[in-house]
């Protein structure tokens, strides 16, 4: 299943476990989050996995970055 807003992704619960993954591939969104926090570049991953597309790997960031923002809720004093 195509995730709503990433057109590129999907989950599924028959592919590594419902991870999001790159759509139609097993590559899944934590790994190249994880390439790219050891340093590697697009241009690297795409290279090393060819069926993975530079639009692919910005996807992924836009992904982690849209998780990661929410709403900050501060206690009344």
């Amino acid at each position: 299943m195509q995730m709503h807003g990433f057109p590129r992704l999907a989950i599924d619960p028959a592919v590594c476990g419902g991870r999001p993954v790159v759509a139609g591939t097993r590559m899944r969104v934590v790994d190249i989050l994880e390439m790219l926090a050891d340093g590697a570049s697009e241009a690297e991953i795409v290279a090393d996995f060819p069926y993975v597309t530079v639009d692919d790997v910005r996807a992924c960031l836009r992904f982690a970055a849209r998780t990661a923002d929410h709403p900050v809720v501060a206690a009344a004093e």
